[in-house]
């Protein structure tokens, strides 16, 4: 027998060479770290179940924000925790929450940021939920204008993206035209389009201080089991003023990654979310793997599944890693 032609490992014999062609190159371009703003001063409380990530007061989180910029990270995303919690969750739009002064710091501080700010009321509600709740049901219509207060709040305060995530339908149109009519046009859009209920939010729910009081999300977060409703979710954000999209989680939802990337040109985020950060620290804490290169697989893997933007604990360590290599 003759010998097939083609040999795939002679592009494999070095680092020289697997570079060369390789399909994926990841680098610092396209991610966001978050940050979960507090109350107070000086105050700096890492969370348990998430190793590395804090609940930090604006003063603390401006620094931590040098670090980022310094290490090349284009943008981070801003969650708060309010002074105290409420029915209708009030404190999410108020001009001295955490979040708005946060993003008024970075600005003072003139760094080279995208400020990105979450848009939701579950951190701020009594009950935990992303809306209103009304004899046990969240309600919709009720709850978009408060989200869209919220959103215009952070853009008063100068925030570049607002990025709602609380599922509720509707709200990508209503945050538009609350931006439009204040003079806020250029402030985008980027959508929690396909947000599924998922059991890896575990740990960032000890984070922003946001479990349910009562029930789960199943109601407004998206079934696990669907990907062609994820397609629909996109398309309405998108016809609603979206600028940009995301699909959260990220790894147990790759194919939907991939599915919505070829679908839609807008540019595509995923979130790669709590629980999949803390399995992979817990790990490396054990000693069980190699924690540089797992989460740069992880990285890549998200990437090459169509998502230019990726938001990451993870996001410094990779940082450091791609500028050592």
């Amino acid at each position: 027998m003759t010998f097939p032609v083609h040999r795939l490992r002679r592009l494999r014999r070095s680092e020289a060479l697997r570079g060369f062609v390789r399909e994926t190159h990841l680098s610092t371009n396209g991610l966001v770290y978050p940050m979960f703003a507090c109350p107070g001063n000086k105050v700096r409380t890492e969370i348990s179940s998430m190793p590395g990530i804090h609940q930090q007061s604006p003063d603390q989180i401006v620094e931590d924000c040098r670090q980022v910029a310094d290490l090349g990270i284009p943008a981070v995303i801003l969650f708060g925790l309010p002074k105290q919690k409420d029915e209708t969750g009030s404190e999410a739009a108020s001009t001295e929450g955490a979040v708005q002064r946060s993003i008024e710091a970075i600005r003072k501080a003139k760094l080279n940021l995208l400020v990105i700010t979450d848009v939701c009321l579950c951190e701020y509600t009594s009950h935990g939920h992303c809306g209103i709740v009304k004899d046990g049901e969240v309600l919709n219509d009720s709850s978009i204008s408060l989200l869209a207060d919220a959103a215009l709040s952070h853009a008063r305060a100068g925030a570049d993206i607002v990025a709602p995530s609380d599922m509720m339908d509707g709200r990508v149109a209503a945050i538009r035209h609350k931006l439009d009519e204040n003079k806020f046009q250029d402030v985008a859009i980027l959508s929690y389009a396909a947000k599924y209920c998922s059991a890896f939010y575990g740990p960032f729910r000890e984070a922003a201080q946001s479990a349910p009081q009562f029930g789960d999300r199943r109601s407004y977060q998206m079934d696990p089991g669907n990907a062609r409703e994820a397609l629909r979710e996109v398309a309405l954000d998108l016809e609603e003023g979206a600028d940009m999209i995301m699909v959260k989680p990220a790894l147990s939802y790759l194919d939907v990654i991939q599915r919505v990337r070829e679908r839609f040109d807008a540019p595509v985020a995923a979130y790669n979310v709590s629980a999949e950060y803390s399995m992979v620290k817990a790990a490396a804490l054990k000693g069980w793997i190699d924690e540089e290169r797992i989460v740069l697989e992880i990285m890549t893997s998200i990437q090459r599944a169509g998502a230019s933007i990726i938001l990451t604990y993870h996001a410094k360590d990779v940082a450091r890693w791609l500028k050592a290599c």
